[in-house]
């Protein structure tokens, strides 16, 4: 990562609409103890794309958006190059995304973005 704080390589596109995440769903599963990864191979060329859930077992809304931040920013910074042009990627976070180090996350979340165990 250069010194500006940017990641080196492009930024995923985002997933906004519900028939993409339920699409998504269809897709490989990468389950963890942090997270769940579910990847849909759409068949083309173009940008990989991402989207974050978090459900509210998990607490209230402001607990929801750490997680979610948290996440969002592990794959800006260190999991954005191990995901596959034309792939689609739902990240669904657990609450202990927020009980361990950062350095932790990004390399499960770069593991289970490569498919790795």
């Amino acid at each position: 990562m250069p010194a500006t704080g940017k990641p080196k390589g492009k930024t995923p596109g985002r997933l906004l609409k519900r028939a993409d995440f339920l699409a998504v769903r269809g897709g490989e599963k990468r389950r963890g103890r942090l997270f769940l990864v579910e990847v849909l191979d759409r068949g083309d060329d173009l940008a990989p794309r991402v989207g974050y859930t978090v459900t509210k077992k998990v607490g209230n809304a402001v607990v929801r958006n750490r997680v979610r931040r948290r996440l969002r920013e592990a794959v800006r910074v260190h999991a954005a190059d191990d995901m596959a042009p034309g792939n689609d990627y739902v990240i669904v976070g657990r609450e202990d995304v927020l009980a361990i180090p950062f350095g932790q996350l990004k390399a499960e979340l770069s593991r289970r973005l490569r498919a790795t165990r």
